[in-house]
Parts: structure tokens; C-alpha cells; sequence
């Protein structure tokens, strides 16, 4: 509740923000254009300047942190001190026009820990004397049994004292293939029990949950983020010196209190402050009319000096769609292609994720099934043309089909360290093969991990899938680095143990991946539309799962840098010239104010330059990357 009325307290401080900048430019308008309304010079000056001032009084005394308001409060001061009030007045709505659009680059609307929490039930099964009673979560104990049928999200952490299932993990790990739980395995609060009903033994509950644990970890993450000083900051203090030690030096060279002050107004950092956010603003409209949301503005100038891509497996570099390759006969008496048949057959029955994937590969008619039986955690069984076949894993091989199992499952071990998953499969008894499966690469993830390569950026992946599937996925890919069995912990203490030595973009679409996504320098969340736990975590977001499009954010990135450089010198080199034409008595303060407009409006035409920059190349029509290497079948 804190969080959202932070919320709603930004978006109305920014309504009154720009109310105070629209009156502030009709009461100059109007002082300007007549005489006999000079008295409204102050309302800008009140309702525009004295915010600046008082924010940077208290940097100054509680922070010690010289900030461009500085100059501009004092240059605001003595402008009204000499009598010059337009331009006063001008100053302050100029700076308040800054502040504001660099405002408007960033999204306060960050409630993703109340999602989080959002994400565990209200209520769990409790069974005691073998009843079953509904009570809230919050008054489950240590030691109870909890029951969690299919379909329902785990409520809390415990290990499975009785029956069998496939738990959806994708939220914790992002693996794409359900993980099979029985008797004696953990499950963990948040993830997803899909077929049987099991039975646990609770040994975490409250804030020692997984659910909750990942909660504390989003919001620790933000707040260990090391901030990166915007640009025009970096130069306050030098240019605080300069334009003081000037005006000193002014005064004691020519006795001429006016002619200080005026080396003050004059070197007023206007076109310098407005350098940041009219760039950062032209960017992300720029990536805007490409589907891609920029959330936080500072990103866009982080993003520049990335030197280091994180980026996450399943769902941003694969499709999370398993597929089946074939299958691997070990058994003279049948074929591949009968063997095939069979399973698919038997697998049409099925609504597990490696079931489906089977049927769907399968070319022609499906042959009819009679007996199904679906065996939770294990697999499935039924009779097809007449024999018994059953599909499942070793355990399950070992029970129903013990004979031939040991050739087979070392011929499944070994497409196993090529990072395939399988399926075991017997007939009648016997053990006869395996089908081979596997995620499946985006269409231009190859190309898109060598573009960015190309731009000198180290690629790494994370994953929460086994060593043989990481390997296989990132040497295919040509990724720099690999690292698999990612928990959210992992994939964050490897964001942080990064920090200081470089600087860092994560790239991800789920909740296992939202920490990294806020402690990182950047985060780029895939597919906007899909899960609310990472976008609300990142700094760029987007809408559709193209990652062809990082390569584009890069370089307009760096150009954008590059455009603020540009104009941040050229707002230096303006003012210095006017510093000393104010030295020599050449300028007065509106003139100075006039120059201050003219740079002003050169350093947004810069960078509104930015919103037609093409960096994004032509469309890709090249036929897409196969999904994976061909089936060791």
C-alpha cells in the first residue's frame, strides 16, 4: 500500500509540475506583452523558481551534493537582485521545462512486489485425521500436511509424503519442461502442481517461503542498485567554480557589482540541463514507434556504456515451445517409425507438455487408444494396435518395462549430454527407445547474439536448465559465457558479482528473472504484453519478443550519448563565450537570457534529430535459424 500511494503521489507532482510551467509561461507572456502587468513577472519566478531553489538548498546542506540547480537558483537570485526579473523569470521556467521532461521519461508505476505477494494463495488444504479443512495460508504451521490438487499454485514450501506429480517451475528456474515430484522431493510456494494431487509436509511457511523470499529479493535489489549521476550533474560542480571564480574575479578586476552578477545569469547552464532529457526523450520516441517502452530515461544513457549482456534462456532467446525431433529405436524388433506411431498414439491422450509435443510432430493418422492411464510424475500408459505401450520415465521403465532398459537409457544418456531431453518408451513389456526433444531457438537469436558481439559486447546467458542443455543452447547460439541451474538468487548474485568490474544489461521475460532485472544496469524485459513481474522490474520493455530489436536499442543508445555530449559542449563552449562578453561589459542579462533561448532551442534540435536516426538496419528476411541440430536419431 506504501508503494502505490507513492505511486499515485509522483503522478500527481507531476500534474502540478506542468500546471505550474503552462502559468508560468502565460503570466511572462503577458508581462511581456504589456507593460502595466509587470507585477505577473513574479509568479513564474514564485511557483517555477523557488522549487529549484529550496531543492538545491537542501542537496547543498543535507546531501553535499552540488548539483547544476546551483548555478541556476543563484543565477535566478541575482538576476532578481540587479532588477532583471524577465529573465528571471525565463531561467526558472526554462529549468522547470527540463526537469519536467526528464520526468516524463520515467514510469513510477512499479507495484511488483505487491503482484508478487499477489501470486501465492489466500488459502491452502490442510489434512488432519484425514479430513480436509480450507484455512487462510497465513495459519499454516510447520509440520501440517497440506494437499494440492491439479491446476492449484502451491502455497507453501514443503516435501511431498505422498503421491505423485509434474510441477510447472517456470516461475522459480524458467525451464520449459515440467519437473516430475514424488514421495520425498520439495516443492516450493509459487509454482504450479499440474496433473496429480499430492500431499506435502509443510517446512516453510510466512516469510521463510520461497514466494516471499523472492519478494525481499526484488526489493533489496533496487535498493543495492548502484545510480548512475546524469551528465549534466557530472559538470555542476566544475562549471559552480567557474562561474563563481569569474565572477569574483570581475568583480576585483573592474569594481562592477552588475557586471558579476551578470557573468552569473549569463553562464546559466540552460541548453546544458536541457541536453539530457530532450535527447533521452527524442530516443525513447524513437523506440517508441518500434514497440519498445522505455520506462526509466537514465537507462537510455546507461545503456551506452554496456559492456556486458546477461540474458536469459527460455522465453528471450528459445521459444519455450518443446519440440520433438524423432526417435532412437534400441530394440531389433521394432523401427523407429513403428515406435513413433505408437507413442504418439498413446501421447494424444496426454496434456503434459512433452506429450503434446510428441503428437504434434507425428505426420498422418493417430491409431486408437484404449486403456489410458496416466501415471502422475511418471508418465503414461495404454494399449495401441493391439500392445501395451507405455511412455514415461526411468522409474516408471524400471516397474512396467524392465527388459533392454539399461542399453536404453545409456543410449538416452548420451543424446541426454547433448542437451536433449527424452522420453523413454516400451512395448509389451521391453524397453525399446527414446524420443529426443528440445526447446527451440528464436528465429534470429544466432544473428542477433553475433550483432551484438559485433558491437563489443560480451554475451552471456542464464539459465535454469542442466548443464548439457546450457552448453548445447549457448554454443549454438556462439554466446561468450554460460551459466546453468539458475534459481532468481543465482541469476542476481551474478549480476552482483559483476558489479564494479563491468557494466551490465539483463535481458528476460519472467518472474524468475525479475531481481536481475532491477539490480542490473539496464533491464530489458521481452514481450511486454505477457508477464506483468518482469516488464514492472525493467527499464525498457518490449511489447513483442524480437530480439533482433537489442541491437538497434545499442547503437541508438550510444548515438544518444553522443548527441548529449555534443550538446553538453556546445551549451559550454555558448556560455563561455558569453561569460566573457559579460566580462567586457558586451552583455547584459537579457541578452544573456536571449543566448540562453538560442542555445536552448539549438540543443533540442539535436536531439529531436534522434527520432527519425535509423539504426535499426532492414527487415530480416532470411529463412529463420532452426530451432536445434539435427536428432542424434
Amino acid at each position: 500500500m506504501i508503494r502505490l500511494s507513492l505511486v499515485k503521489d509522483a503522478i500527481m507532482d507531476q500534474k502540478i509540475e506542468f500546471s505550474c510551467i503552462v502559468i508560468g509561461i502565460v503570466a511572462l507572456a503577458a508581462t511581456l506583452l504589456a507593460e502595466e502587468a509587470w507585477p505577473l513577472v513574479f509568479v513564474p519566478i514564485a511557483i517555477c523558481g523557488l522549487p529549484i531553489i529550496w531543492g538545491a538548498i537542501v542537496g547543498v546542506v543535507k546531501e553535499h551534493d552540488i548539483t547544476a540547480d546551483v548555478l541556476v537558483s543563484v543565477a535566478i537570485v541575482a538576476s532578481v537582485i540587479i532588477g532583471e526579473y524577465d529573465a528571471a523569470a525565463e531561467i526558472a521556467i526554462i529549468m522547470q521545462i527540463g526537469g519536467f521532461l526528464e520526468e516524463a521519461t520515467v514510469n513510477h508505476a512499479n507495484a511488483s512486489i505487491m503482484r508478487l505477494v499477489g501470486l501465492k494463495p489466500a488459502t491452502a488444504r490442510v489434512v488432519k485425521n484425514g479430513s480436509e479443512t480450507i484455512v487462510p495460508v497465513e495459519e499454516v504451521m510447520l509440520g501440517d500436511t497440506v494437499r494440492i490438487i491439479p491446476g492449484e499454485v502451491v502455497p507453501v514450501d514443503g516435501v511431498v509424503i505422498s503421491g505423485a506429480t509434474s510441477v510447472n517451475n517456470s516461475i522459480l528456474t524458467g525451464e520449459s519442461v515440467p519437473r516430475d515430484v514424488t514421495v520425498g522431493d520439495r516443492v516450493s510456494s509459487g509454482t504450479v502442481n499440474m496433473y496429480g494431487s499430492v500431499d506435502i509436509e509443510v517446512d516453510r511457511v510466512g516469510d521463510d517461503t520461497t514466494i516471499a523470499r523472492m519478494a525481499r529479493i526484488i526489493e533489496n535489489a533496487d535498493a543495492g542498485k548502484s545510480r548512475v549521476v546524469r551528465t549534466a550533474d557530472r559538470w555542476a560542480v566544475y562549471i559552480v567554480i567557474i562561474a563563481f571564480t569569474v565572477a569574483v574575479l570581475s568583480y576585483i578586476a573592474f569594481q562592477d557589482i552588475y557586471r558579476s552578477v551578470t557573468v552569473l545569469v549569463v553562464f546559466c547552464p540552460c541548453a546544458l540541463i536541457l541536453a539530457t532529457p530532450t535527447a533521452i526523450m527524442a530516443a525513447a520516441g524513437n523506440m517508441s514507434k518500434r514497440g519498445i517502452l522505455v520506462k526509466d530515461g537514465g537507462a537510455v544513457e546507461r545503456m551506452a556504456s554496456v559492456d556486458t549482456l546477461l540474458m536469459d534462456k527460455t522465453g528471450t532467446l528459445t521459444t519455450g515451445n518443446i519440440v520433438c525431433h524423432g526417435f532412437t529405436s534400441t530394440d531389433a524388433g521394432i523401427d523407429a517409425e513403428d515406435l513413433e506411431r505408437f507413442v504418439s498414439a498413446l501421447e494424444s491422450r496426454s496434456e503434459h507438455p512433452l506429450g503434446r509435443a510428441i503428437t504434434s510432430a507425428h505426420e498422418g493418422e493417430l491409431d486408437e487408444v484404449s486403456g489410458f492411464s496416466y501415471i502422475p510424475g511418471r508418465g503414461v500408459s495404454g494399449t495401441v494396435d493391439g500392445k501395451v505401450v507405455i511412455a514415461g520415465n526411468e522409474g516408471l521403465m524400471r516397474d512396467m518395462c524392465p527388459a533392454n532398459l539399461d542399453e536404453t537409457v545409456s543410449a538416452a544418456d548420451r543424446a541426454r549430454a547433448d542437451g536433449y531431453t527424452v522420453v523413454l518408451a516400451g512395448v509389451d513389456g521391453r524397453t525399446v527407445g527414446f524420443a529426443v526433444l528440445s526447446d527451440t531457438l528464436k528465429r534470429n537469436s544466432v544473428e542477433t547474439v553475433a550483432g551484438l558481439r559485433a558491437l563489443g559486447l560480451k554475451t552471456v546467458m542464464l539459465t535454469g536448465d542442466n548443464r548439457h542443455v546450457a552448453r548445447r543452447m549457448a554454443d549454438t547460439l556462439g554466446m561468450d559465457d554460460v551459466v546453468w541451474e539458475c534459481l532468481p538468487e543465482d541469476k542476481l548474485r551474478t549480476v552482483m558479482s559483476l558489479e564494479g568490474s563491468a557494466s551490465t544489461c539483463m535481458v528476460g521475460d519472467g518472474i524468475n528473472d525479475a531481481p536481475s532485472l532491477k539490480r542490473a544496469d539496464v533491464g530489458i524485459a521481452m514481450g511486454g504484453i505477457g508477464n506483468e513481474m518482469a516488464t514492472e522490474n525493467a527499464d525498457i520493455v518490449f511489447v513483442d519478443d524480437d530480439i533482433s530489436k537489442i541491437g538497434g536499442v545499442v547503437r541508438l543508445s550510444r548515438r544518444t550519448l553522443l548527441t548529449i555530449r555534443a550538446g553538453i559542449t556546445f551549451s559550454i563552449v555558448l556560455n563561455s563565450v558569453a561569460m566573457v562578453m559579460a566580462v567586457f561589459g558586451l552583455m547584459g542579462p537579457i541578452a544573456g537570457a536571449l543566448v540562453h533561448n538560442i542555445g536552448s532551442v539549438i540543443v533540442i534540435i539535436m536531439a529531436a534529430l534522434l527520432l527519425r536516426y535509423d539504426c535499426w538496419g532492414s527487415p530480416d528476411t532470411a529463412p529463420g535459424v532452426p530451432g536445434a541440430p539435427a536428432s542424434p536419431a
